[in-house]
């Protein structure tokens, strides 16, 4: 069963699990399951998807009962007038703050403008050796994206040399292979924990808050790395 996090007549919002895919997709192959599938079986009517996560991405996903109401809301979207917030865990110190205004190019090789702001929270260095260096660095960060562009965080934080740990397509492929080599996991720390906007119907503002998830790898990864996550369970 899918967390439900929020729902109404008109508006659910689910806790995705790392590893579901939100929908088909030809970039992202073939799945044995969808969010969206899994949902409309779930309650037991279609579900409309009102943005999306990529399949590695965890947190707080959107969706509309009907057609209008999905307009509504895609249209904050596409206006930027809907807040959103990401954990995620990455290579090396972080600034204590910064503004990322990278403009980036999308899968039709459309050039597009770019902007990601990000807080760090915590800093942690541990004793694993990686290329020259005896210990390995690792920052916690919240970002917020004022665009939503494709792969976004991802390639922003590869942008400033702080890829998220993880991501294969725009990460470290060395630091990844000796976390799986080190701790046996493979997963990317990424997760959407806040969401909030004014509902299409009631004019009403609206905030969505998903913990992490037991038994998932943003937990373990912070577990090793001695990060306090306990307010964000």
């Amino acid at each position: 069963m899918l967390e439900i996090l929020y729902q109404d007549d008109y508006l659910i919002a689910i806790n995705k699990p790392s590893g579901l895919l939100v929908h088909k997709s030809k970039y992202a192959g073939p799945a044995d399951e969808y969010a969206v599938d899994k949902l409309t079986n779930q309650m037991g009517k279609k579900v409309h998807l009102v943005h999306r996560l990529d399949r590695k991405t965890s947190g707080v996903l959107l969706f509309a009962f009907d057609k209008e109401t999905l307009k509504l809301i895609s249209d904050q979207f596409m206006n930027r007038e809907v807040e959103k917030k990401y954990l995620a865990i990455l290579r090396g110190w972080t600034k204590e703050e910064e503004t990322i205004d990278y403009y980036l190019t999308n899968e039709n090789e459309i050039v597009q403008n770019a902007v990601t702001y990000y807080r760090r929270l915590q800093i942690s260095e541990i004793e694993l050796p990686f290329l020259k260096h005896p210990t390995s660095r690792y920052s916690l960060v919240e970002a917020t994206p004022e665009t939503g562009r494709f792969h976004q965080l991802r390639k922003h934080f590869k942008h400033i040399l702080h890829p998220i740990l993880g991501c294969r397509k725009h990460g470290c492929n060395k630091q990844n292979k000796l976390w799986l080599n080190t701790f046996n996991i493979t997963a990317m720390p990424l997760h959407s924990h806040y969401l909030s906007f004014q509902h299409p119907m009631s004019h009403q503002a609206v905030s969505i808050r998903a913990g992490l998830q037991v038994n998932t790898g943003f937990l373990e990864i912070g577990s090793i790395l001695n990060f306090d996550l306990g307010k964000y369970i």
